[in-house]
């Protein structure tokens, strides 16, 4: 592995916290003082960084592409709702818990199938997987309501004292919360030998082969705790959203969150902040404006970044910005 690509993976760079990297959370609660109005898209937002931070560790560190991450997104929503509207159990962190151990033991027993094989044939599985949920849970009527949906989800307060709230404030903080306690664990993660490995078998996997790194078992693992991630932001949205809808399995959910990815920058951690943001915000505003063809713009802004920001909007911001980049990255342009 050389020097650069270990530099991108975060393990030869200083691993403390920069002071820039506590911009987000500070907006984060900027925005929730000041746009008290936006609190519910404000949660989706974060929502959907959890849901990208978990792609990103797959796609942009290890190199597993996907379309069916949306498999274990939905999972973890149908968990929650199944146990608040059907078993009556309505402790938030005991339906997490629940979500993200029904998305774990998917993400184990599909990866140690379909991550044997490689390029288009693993594309497909990942489509195949995401195609049957979709048709088991259109089918069990009983347990998700099918077409129409899973309403009756109830939440019980935050830690018994803070109600979800019409307004969207303590679902807000919530998801914050819950997205801190992510970001700090994949950051730990690729500031690691684990995470030097990983980006050592996206760059060269028969040269991990040859020196003895066990390859396979690293991209279970890493599968497993990217769906376990995503299955926890599916049952946010289920806490938030009170209700579970089919979409959260469709194909939709996979394509725009890649879509997020490739705005914000794949492989970058934070690019899984910044692309959902500005996605969801042009979403969000283009809608308004024109209804039926927001998604034109959407497009006109995936290709501007494509040809002129091949790094995604964080590249354009290391361009310019130089202390945007990692010390250990200025030390070695210095020499």
């Amino acid at each position: 592995m050389t020097q650069a690509s270990a530099q991108s993976s975060g393990y030869l760079a200083d691993g403390r916290i920069r002071w820039t990297e506590w911009l987000p959370w500070v907006a984060a609660l900027g925005g929730f003082f000041l746009l008290p109005e936006y609190l519910a898209l404000g949660s989706r937002i974060l929502i959907f960084i959890l849901f990208a931070l978990s792609l990103d560790l797959i796609l942009g560190y290890a190199g597993i592409i996907t379309l069916g991450h949306s498999a274990f997104f939905g999972l973890g929503a149908y968990t929650a709702g199944i146990l608040s509207a059907k078993l009556g159990i309505h402790d938030n962190f005991l339906q997490l818990a629940a979500a993200a151990g029904a998305a774990a033991l998917l993400g184990a027993i599909t990866g140690a199938i379909i991550l044997r094989t490689r390029a288009l044939t693993l594309l497909m599985l990942t489509l195949a997987i995401t195609a049957i949920l979709l048709e088991v849970a259109n089918k069990m009527t009983t347990l998700t309501g099918g077409a129409d949906g899973l309403s009756g989800v109830v939440v019980a307060p935050i830690l018994g004292l803070f109600k979800f709230d019409i307004f969207g404030k303590t679902a807000f903080l919530y998801c914050l919360a819950v997205l801190f306690i992510g970001w700090f664990f994949v950051r730990r993660l690729i500031y690691s030998p684990f995470g030097a490995m990983l980006t050592g078998i996206r760059e060269n996997t028969a040269r991990m082969h040859a020196v003895g790194a066990p390859v396979y078992r690293r991209l279970v693992l890493v599968y497993t705790i990217s769906a376990t991630m995503a299955g926890v932001a599916g049952a946010l949205l289920t806490q938030v959203n009170q209700f579970v809808g089919l979409n959260v399995l469709g194909l939709e959910p996979s394509g725009d969150l890649l879509v997020m990815l490739i705005l914000g920058g794949v492989g970058r951690l934070y690019g899984a902040f910044v692309g959902p943001v500005v996605y969801l915000i042009a979403q969000d505003y283009l809608a308004k404006q024109y209804p039926e063809y927001w998604y034109l713009g959407i497009g006109l802004l995936l290709i501007f970044v494509v040809l002129f920001a091949r790094g995604g909007i964080l590249g354009i911001l290391d361009k310019w910005l130089p202390f945007s980049k990692p010390r250990s990255s200025a030390k070695a342009s210095a020499r």
